[in-house]
């Protein structure tokens, strides 16, 4: 007799989505069970040992200020922490920390194995079960029989996977764990349209085999910034490990070009699509010929281990040829591979058939996350992941569904790109996708989300609170720096000829010095004389919100226009085709993708302007009927 078992949600997968989706179920309540092939890879790394880096430290702050675990399993396993572009504005500001890799995974399993309402087995789910288009649960390769109300899907690169390197094809996922070759029938069987993508991952070498003295030293930030909002600063302060950084040279790219025959991403033996903001070595050379050299960083794998990471060089070449071209770069001369480097294949979903929620549009109650929704990375697997996971409890409880707009997350940005847009390649989260990344600044992140966090019940109230007082404390200084005037005397002028501004020829607000370029709040300071005790994140939000306060307001006019079309809602089950001025195309498309609003209709490609115009009309006209 088969085992038989009753839950409220099942979480398929337990890599970064499965996690997060996993931990929002049980922390709000519902009886969660998460399946995996594997316990001992649930939140595992198997490419780069980092969370965060230019877009994704967003991601990964605004899944801290939602209530994820993200952002604080990283600040308990970092060993090297730096916040990126601190050279630039602070809208591109992302922080990136280097992680124990088994460190990190140990402390997410641990904090998952203690939550209440949590379930882990290990075991592969081989079948949906579904009836009059809703999930019901779902059958393992051994018949065991699991009933729920909602399933989430996070299955990684997984399903079907395929490790490949050279003419070597191995039927494993990452790190030669056991592929999920059963689930793929199933999901077709239910109208689910696959696809193959392809990641990639570079070689591990051991550190005694490296010359570190011809590589540039990479240090980490003298003061380091947790990720997570509820993470004390002082806390996390010690000592960190640096990474190296070396280049390929005119050799490598003349062996890769020698051997590139026999590279399977060229010679057909890859069917999937790769990451273009992520290429392979070979990739790399073909596509920018014109580059003599290209980075590689020396990247630590933990503290337990020798294994280093060659991040910028992933590659499907063979291992003789592997060997030969990591060989002519300066310090790897004598380099021992530990893993060899590899590409790997897997299934996932074509676009189109998402929900804004994460829910599948033929299957209610299923809802899926991560790479199988096509996007690459840890981080924008653990972002969808915890959407996922509120959606699916909100799912069960009737309520109505959280769904982030472009103009309020990074998080809201990928999934709309996600549901909106025709992908053909994994999609990688960055800061040029999002339209208002002046208010979607990695340091806002609380104040933008936490009470959306709190709200949906995965925020405790003392940190809601601390949220809504530092708000309100960067409101007040704000206004007080408006109103502090300082006249033209003596130690005014002194002090802007040390610091290289302009003399005063009139009276001037604190807050009109802090504008110009050269000043800021800290150097003003000695002109405060009113100036009250504040916190260092207090201070940051005053002195970006007075520095940018003219860019900021634009943007907050174009999200006004934003909100207009986005609260122009479209009924459920509109039928486009009675829109008879449509174009045959845009009908087809919003047919297939069923935008929720007219802002989502007008992201999908192939829906012009005027379709939008005649959209609009259409629906004006008939708004009573």
């Amino acid at each position: 007799m088969n085992v038989t078992e009753t839950y409220d949600i099942i979480i398929v997968g337990a890599g970064h989505a499965g996690c997060e989706a996993a931990l929002a179920g049980a922390r709000l309540g519902m009886n969660t069970i998460m399946f995996t092939v594997s316990v001992d890879s649930i939140a595992m790394m198997p490419c780069n040992p980092n969370i965060g880096g230019t877009s994704k430290g967003h991601l990964v702050r605004e899944l801290d200020a939602l209530g994820g675990e993200m952002g604080k399993n990283i600040d308990k396993t970092f060993i090297q922490s730096k916040m990126l572009n601190k050279s630039k504005g602070p809208a591109v500001h992302s922080l990136r920390a280097q992680a124990d890799k088994q460190d990190y995974t140990r402390e997410m399993r641990k904090t998952l194995e203690n939550t209440d309402n949590l379930t882990i087995r290990q075991g592969e789910i081989s079948e949906l079960i579904v009836e009059d288009g809703k999930i019901k649960g779902a059958k393992t390769v051994s018949g065991a029989v699991y009933y729920a109300d909602a399933v989430v899907l996070a299955t990684g690169v997984y399903l079907k996977a395929k490790c490949i390197h050279g003419d070597v094809c191995q039927n494993t996922g990452p790190n030669g764990l056991m592929a999920a070759n059963h689930l793929t029938a199933s999901l077709e069987a239910n109208g689910i349209k696959m696809r193959r993508f392809k990641t990639g991952t570079p070689a591990r070498v051991d550190k005694r085999t490296v010359d570190f003295s011809k590589m540039e030293e990479q240090f980490g930030d003298e003061r380091i910034i947790p990720f997570s909002f509820s993470t004390d600063p002082q806390s996390i302060q010690k000592e960190q490990v640096s990474c190296w950084l070396t280049y390929t040279n005119e050799e490598t790219h003349r062996i890769i070009r020698e051997n590139i025959d026999r590279s399977p991403l060229f010679s057909g033996m890859i069917e999937g699509t790769g990451p273009r903001y992520c290429p392979s070595i070979e990739d790399k050379v073909v596509k920018f010929a014109d580059k003599d050299r290209h980075q590689v960083f020396i990247e630590p794998e933990g503290l337990y281990t020798n294994e280093m990471y060659l991040g910028g060089m992933s590659s499907s070449l063979p291992e003789d040829v592997q060997y030969a071209m990591y060989h002519t770069v300066p310090g790897l001369e004598h380099a021992k591979i530990v893993r060899n480097a590899y590409a790997i294949e897997y299934d996932c979903i074509e676009s189109g058939q998402l929900l804004a929620d994460l829910q599948f549009k033929n299957i209610r109650g299923l809802f899926s996350a991560g790479q199988f929704n096509g996007s690459s990375g840890y981080e924008e697997a653990a972002a969808q992941g915890i959407i996922a996971g509120i959606n699916a409890v909100k799912y069960i409880r009737k309520e109505e569904s959280l769904v982030l707009d472009r103009s309020q997350a990074y998080i809201g940005v990928l999934i709309d790109d996600l549901v909106t847009k025709e992908s053909h390649e994994p999609y990688r989260m960055m800061t040029s996708r999002a339209e208002y990344r002046l208010l979607l600044r990695q340091d806002n992140a609380d104040l933008r989300l936490t009470k959306i966090g709190y709200e949906v019940g995965l925020v405790p109230k003392e940190r809601y609170d601390y949220v809504c007082e530092k708000e309100q404390k960067i409101e007040e200084e704000i206004i007080r720096l408006k109103n502090c005037k300082v006249g033209a005397n003596q130690k005014v002028q002194k002090l802007l000829e040390q610091l290289g501004s302009t003399p005063l020829k009139t009276a001037a607000t604190l807050s009109e010095l802090i504008q110009r370029p050269e000043l800021d709040y800290w150097k003003v300071a000695p002109l405060d004389l009113e100036r009250p005790e504040l916190s260092e994140d207090v201070i940051e939000q005053v002195n970006i919100n007075i520095k940018y306060s003219g860019y900021i307001e634009r943007q907050k006019k174009q999200v006004k226009n934003f909100k207009k079309l986005e609260g122009k809602k479209i009924p459920e089950g509109f039928d486009y085709t009675k829109v008879t001025s449509l174009r045959k195309e845009a009908m087809q498309k919003l047919d297939f993708y069923r935008p929720i609003n007219i802002g989502q209709a007008s992201r999908i490609s192939g829906v012009s302007p005027a379709d939008i115009s005649v959209l609009l009309i259409y629906m004006e006209q008939h708004k009573h009927q």
